[in-house]
């Protein structure tokens, strides 16, 4: 899979996935900015994470186990994809 299209697919899915749409646009999304915390623009929460590892299990057939790993794979969009590619 081409790296670029991934990213776009990942933010498309954090979008509305999370029911982002009314605060901010795939297309806004910057690859290397944080998905979580107070820094974060996007503002996904725990909850977020756990549906996100859902959707991408099932899309991308990846699995990410406890809460160290998903924090340290869903930090950006650049790490999710990152993580993603090396799986595949």
């Amino acid at each position: 899979m081409e790296l670029e299209l991934l990213k776009q697919q990942l933010k498309q899915l954090i979008v509305t996935e999370c029911d982002k749409e009314d605060d901010i646009s795939a297309e806004e999304i910057l690859d290397d900015e944080p998905l979580f915390g107070r820094k974060s623009r996007i503002n996904l929460d725990s909850l977020d994470a756990l549906q996100l590892s859902q959707v991408f299990k099932k899309k991308f057939g990846i699995k990410i186990e406890g809460s160290k790993e998903t924090r340290k794979h869903f930090q950006s969009i650049n790490s999710i994809s990152d993580f993603i590619m090396s799986e595949q």
